[in-house]
């Protein structure tokens, strides 16, 4: 027996602007040549992003890749779309103004860990508590790689680096914590070496109305290769990984026999033919406060499976929702006949 959390409804998606004709992954792909190091595994995300987009069939010409500065913001040379390569940890205070000036526009910011959770660390929080209607992919690969592998706000405790080389002595921060603690109404992660799934995330984070927060677990195999091997790999995967579905039970192992219930300090792993089966949890991304997605969030010690997918997606009023609602409060407050107006008594003198 598996305990059933209620079903809430679906949340609200964004309107996507439609291409005019039905379009493949090639057509979003720039004349740029691609230049990472050879195994990187932004290979893949640029490779996904390309296919997903294609199957949501969005318009290049609606489209904008605002990056900052890493290995990953190189990204949007090699998008046929709109992009802007920014200054380093600044990519959501742009795409926030591009957002409210065209809003008609569908806008992504593409980061990496360094980028995104060091100098701009103030700036992501912002956008994510702000609700934006943007979508932000953080690469995760828990080293800043563009300048030659310094340990990044990721790198584990302990971390020997060229900038640690007696290891670090800082504690690694959390991006998912960090998201959920900003209330991001929509929190995922997913990894790069699992195309199917990089894909299907992608696309949900796209059609989310509000602040898509997705952490993509990357390999740099130049200066941090198999950081993320040990429950990545594809002979650990399928018992090390936890891939959630919403209104699904939280179940992971090889054959689905081991699940995870409530306990008095988080969570804890159980049997599924164990006497505590019935209080096994399913996924319910669309919970209003984010307690569980918290404990699933931070779920990654050796006993624990890592969970993989939507952790959160609720409804929220976007920062532009609130602008336009403000806009036309505005206008219908200080509407008056120009008529009027021109034939009142009040005069300006200009000296």
């Amino acid at each position: 027996m598996v305990l059933q959390t209620p079903h809430a409804p679906e949340p609200v998606e964004s309107i996507i602007p439609l291409a005019s004709e039905d379009l493949k992954r090639k057509d979003y792909a720039s004349d740029v040549d691609t230049r990472w190091c050879p195994g990187c595994g932004d290979y893949s995300i640029l490779a996904q992003m390309q296919r997903g987009l294609s199957n949501l069939n969005v318009a290049p010409e609606k489209m904008v890749f605002v990056s900052g500065i890493g290995c990953s913001s190189r990204f949007p040379y090699y998008m046929n779309t709109y992009g802007m390569h920014s200054i380093h940890g600044r990519a959501p205070t742009i795409a926030s103004g591009l957002k409210l000036a065209r809003p008609d526009l569908m806008v992504f910011v593409i980061t990496g860990d360094g980028d995104a959770l060091s100098i701009g660390g103030n700036h992501l929080l912002h956008v994510l508590r702000r609700n934006m209607d943007v979508k932000i992919f953080l690469f995760n690969n828990r080293i800043y790689g563009l300048t030659k592998g310094q340990y990044s706000p990721t790198s584990e405790l302990g971390k020997v680096t060229k900038s640690s080389p007696i290891g670090t002595t800082e504690r690694p921060l959390n991006p998912l914590s960090v998201a959920l603690a900003s209330e991001a109404t929509f929190v995922a992660r997913t990894f790069d070496t699992d195309p199917q799934h990089l894909t299907a995330t992608i696309e949900q984070a796209a059609r989310h109305h509000g602040a898509a927060f997705v952490e993509i677990l990357q390999n740099c195999n130049i200066f941090n290769d198999r950081a993320f091997a040990d429950y990545t790999d594809r002979d650990v995967r399928n018992e090390r990984l936890l891939y959630l579905e919403h209104g699904q039970p939280m179940l992971f192992g090889e054959n689905e026999d081991k699940g995870l219930a409530v306990s008095a300090t988080g969570l804890r792993v159980v049997d599924t033919d164990g006497p505590d089966a019935g209080l096994i949890l399913s996924h319910d991304a669309t919970r209003p406060a984010p307690d569980v997605h918290q404990l699933l969030a931070r779920c990654q010690y050796p006993e624990m499976p890592v969970p993989m997918g939507v952790i959160r997606r609720v409804n929220a009023p976007t920062y532009g929702d609130y602008i336009d609602s403000q806009i036309e409060v505005a206008k219908f407050k200080n509407r008056q006949d120009v008529a009027q107006l021109l034939r009142g008594r009040s005069t300006w003198q200009v000296e």
